[in-house]
């Protein structure tokens, strides 16, 4: 308890002490000037902003010596700490300025004097100074020669002695410039002198609120342009010294500051008791028109400072207020607290049990935790190795698709041929073999995946020639190379490089690597095969000009399964893989290098490996060929047999060069075929061709087949058109993907030849029934599908549009719809079986027959609304077609 009452007792002392003395001023005014006592004010109160300490009150004689007087008494019978005064009148004042003095008070006199010393210190500028400058000033604005008057109030005043006296010392300095008179007495003198004399160049006014009266009374004589007025305060406000110079009103002001920040800092200086001047001379200056915009931004500037302090004082004096309340709930919260000390000192002893027992729970949990994410660890490897097993299924199905189509396809098709063509069974039967060692391969490759990750694959390295090896594979890929136009190389500068590796491996990486530069390596480009070798490694470089990796394709390159661009091959991603795999058997390392549009580059580095107990002075040099089945037809290009007419066309869009040949041999007996390896040329032999029915790969280099038949369907030039979509993707999502972008029929790989022969059939004659059917229904496209129905109506929209028009032609009307001439003959051919004219002819015929039904026009002028240059041709064209004249038909 006793060291209880002992922090109370401290806590209240260093507030105690903390404590500052208040102290208060008084201000005592005597001006009439509002503006200049307003200004003095602010600034008091910009200053006093800065020490809380301090309090003003300020009081107004208005002009009242013995009010002020009295003001002064009173601030002196309460005591206050310092007084600050601006005397109305010298000597009047100086009895009680004395009083005050005597009394202890500290007296700071503003703006005007008394007539004794007996004050603390005195804040203004020197008016004398003030006087001298309007003196020189006068001189400049009337280039040292004119007639000067004089204007002020209380002659008898500290402050218009002194103006007065520095003003006639300036110009009496310059011969050329007449001081004329000084006027002291009211501003209807300044009128009548003015009136009667008349050859007054400059008014000098001893503040702007006379130069303001002496501007109007000049505006109302008509002198305003003559005459050039100088008035002295230099205060903001409306018709104040600064907008009257911004105005031009009056030439200058002479700068008279209020002193109310100076007074304010000498007063805290004083009661401070720190070192301060008894005399504190206040800076002025001329201001005119070329200074007053600077002047006017620096007040703004103070105003606005004035403002922020402001509201950071009232901020202040809620956080000291605050502070206040806090620090009593401090001290009542210091005792609280010392009595929950005590009485927490009892309940240590079951908290510290309380956490030992949550330190055995917390190291339960961790472990728990822990063994929830180690499953959680667990569930999600098992989760990725699904993924990636069912991520391989979907390839490796893929990839069968394709040559079981190859194999299967022409397998059928020879079982039902009927005739012997030698030539003809030879070529499928290469396509056969052909398809069937590209499984084989594909097996192979499975296997030795298999044996890889069982940690069953040896090295079986034996020596061979190296330089004869990799020439050997090379030479393998010179008949690609020659069709596909790209410039394959073999450089080394060895005739022969005895080397230990393993044949069989070695030959699949770099078979697996020049295949892939020959499927990214487009038309014209460049493969260079490099061999080196320097002391400790040898390097072959396979290195290609193609379409290049972008960085996730470089980063994922040797993954199991990644395919880095699916648009131009479908692979099983198991090439690259198994390739490092293999040269790591080596003890090698291989590199990639690519840059997207740029090319891509392998290294393979393979260090020495020296069998046990072999001698590598005189090696035993084995010429190796790949064991990789390859067989060259006979004739690269099928021959075209032409067994009967054909009249449709069918534009066949195909990436695989030998399922392109084989369907194109095929289907080429019965219909005009346009074959292409990418979506891209496809739509242009499209344009190009307006065909029958399109049939389509949906796997392709670059736009794929789904892109292609959503555009075909879009554009109203080729909607029309059946599209046969013809891929490995089976599966039903991918199905319904291609019904949704417009697809007439999609039929997965391995597919039947009969099969897909009689869905084109199918599809040829569902177009022509409904071309007939709407051949005979002009005017009627209810019976067209939706797309095709739209291309329609517009295209009568614009037939009715232009139908007055005699010249109206094929031309005009594809120009009108942005299509070809030959296109839109086709359009609307493959729609409604007639051709352009004929339609043209119709739809008028149906036109004049409505006129002629519903109208009471002349049969000339139904002529002429219906685009006939005359009536006679009109009725000749009438009853051609309807076998009555226009005038039988509507009487009838």
């Amino acid at each position: 308890m006793l060291c209880l009452l002992g922090i109370i007792s401290t806590l209240i002392s260093c507030r105690k002490e903390n404590s500052e003395k208040k102290y208060r001023i008084g201000v005592s005014q005597c001006t009439t000037g509002d503006s200049w006592r307003k200004d003095m004010r602010e600034g008091m109160e910009r200053e006093l902003s800065f020490y809380p300490e301090m309090s003003m009150t300020e009081k107004d004689a208005k002009g009242n010596t013995q009010k002020q007087i009295q003001q002064i008494q009173e601030f002196i019978d309460e005591k206050f700490d310092l007084l600050i005064v601006s005397p109305n009148e010298s000597k009047s004042f100086t009895p009680i300025i004395e009083k005050a003095y005597s009394s202890g008070i500290p007296v700071v006199l503003v703006d005007r004097r008394t007539t004794s010393d007996k004050f603390t210190a005195f804040v203004g500028a020197d008016n004398y100074r003030v006087g001298l400058y309007a003196g020189m000033y006068a001189n400049i604005l009337l280039k040292g020669k004119g007639n000067i008057l004089e204007v002020g109030w209380g002659i008898n005043s500290s402050p218009s002695i002194g103006r007065h006296t520095g003003f006639l010392s300036a110009i009496k300095k310059h011969e050329g410039l007449h001081y004329m008179a000084s006027l002291w007495s009211s501003v209807d003198s300044v009128k009548t002198y003015l009136q009667t004399h008349p050859s007054v160049n400059l008014v000098f006014a001893h503040n702007d609120r006379l130069a303001y009266d002496v501007y109007r009374i000049c505006e109302e004589l008509g002198l305003n342009q003559k005459i050039k007025i100088i008035g002295v305060d230099g205060l903001a406000g409306k018709n104040e010294g600064l907008d009257l110079v911004r105005s031009g009103k009056i030439s200058a002001t002479i700068l008279y500051p209020t002193g109310g920040e100076e007074a304010i800092l000498t007063a805290a200086k004083i009661l401070k008791h720190e070192t301060f001047k008894k005399e504190n001379e206040l800076f002025t200056t001329v201001i005119d028109p070329q200074n007053v915009s600077i002047m006017f931004s620096q007040l703004q500037k103070v105003k606005e400072q004035q403002r922020d302090i402001e509201r950071q004082s009232s901020k202040i004096a809620e956080l000291i207020q605050t502070f206040s309340s806090q620090r009593n709930i401090l001290y009542f919260t210091t005792v609280l607290l010392t009595i929950l000390i005590i009485s927490g000192a009892f309940l240590y002893y079951l908290v510290q049990e309380k956490q030992q027992s949550n330190k055995v729970l917390e190291e339960q949990n961790k472990a728990i935790l822990e063994q929830k994410n180690e499953i959680e660890k667990i569930s999600l490897l098992a989760k990725q190795a699904t993924e990636e097993k069912l991520r391989f299924y979907s390839y490796i199905s893929h990839e069968f698709r394709t040559p079981l189509s190859l194999i299967l396809t022409p397998t059928e098709d020879l079982l039902q041929r009927k005739t012997n063509d030698v030539k003809e069974t030879r070529n499928t039967l290469h396509l056969i073999f052909k398809n069937a060692n590209r499984l084989l391969r594909l097996v192979d490759q499975l296997l030795e995946l298999r044996k890889l990750d069982a940690g069953k694959m040896q090295l079986e390295a034996k020596q061979h020639d190296l330089v004869s090896f990799v020439k050997d594979i090379v030479a393998d890929f010179n008949v690609k190379a020659k069709s596909q136009q790209v410039d394959l190389q073999f450089i080394c500068p060895f005739s022969a490089l005895p080397f230990w590796f393993d044949a069989e491996k070695l030959d699949k990486v770099l078979f697996n690597i020049i295949s892939n530069a020959f499927k990214y390596t487009m038309q014209g480009g460049a493969i260079h095969v490099t061999l080196l070798k320097n002391v400790e490694k040898i390097e072959i470089m396979i290195a290609d000009n193609g379409i290049g990796m972008n960085e996730v394709e470089k980063a994922h390159a040797f993954d199991l399964f990644y395919r880095g661009n699916q648009n131009i091959s479908l692979g099983t991603g198991l090439g690259l893989a198994l390739s490092m795999e293999f040269v790591n058997l080596h003890q090698g390392k291989i590199e990639l290098d690519s840059e997207k549009g740029k090319g891509t580059s392998f290294k393979i580095t393979l260090p020495f490996i020296q069998a046990e107990n072999q001698q590598l002075s005189k090696p035993e040099v084995v010429p190796y060929k790949s064991n990789i089945l390859s067989v060259e037809p006979e004739t690269s290009v099928l021959q075209q047999e032409e067994s009967k007419p054909r009249e449709n066309t069918i534009v066949l869009i195909e990436d695989n060069p030998d399922l392109n040949a084989f369907l194109k041999q095929k289907l080429e007996a019965n219909y005009h075929i346009a074959s292409v390896e990418s979506a891209e040329k496809g739509w242009e032999e499209i344009l190009l061709h307006i065909p029958d029915l399109i049939l389509s790969d949906v796997m392709l280099p670059g736009m794929d087949g789904f892109s292609l038949t959503q555009r075909i369907k879009q554009d109203f030039r080729t909607s029309h058109i059946p599209v046969i979509l013809l891929t490995a993707k089976g599966q039903l999502e991918n199905q319904i993907e291609g019904t949704k972008v417009g697809a007439d029929a999609y039929i997965p790989k391995p597919f039947n030849l009969e099969f897909l022969e009689e869905k084109i059939k199918g599809l040829l004659g569902n177009r022509d029934r409904m071309r007939r059917r709407f051949s005979s229904e002009v005017t009627n496209p209810s019976n067209i599908v939706k797309g095709e129905r739209r291309f329609l109506v517009e295209f009568e929209l614009l037939i009715e549009k232009n139908i007055k028009d005699s010249s109206l032609s094929v031309e005009k009307l594809s120009q009108e719809l942005g299509m070809s001439r030959v296109q839109l003959f086709r359009k609307v051919s493959a729609l409604t079986n007639k051709n352009v004219t004929d339609y043209i002819a119709d739809f008028k015929l149906l036109k004049a027959k409505a006129l002629l039904k519903d109208s009471e026009k002349t049969i000339a002028e139904i002529a002429y609304e219906t685009g006939f240059n005359n009536p006679s041709y009109f009725t000749t064209f009438f009853k051609q077609k309807t076998n009555q004249t226009p005038t039988e038909y509507r009487n009838g």
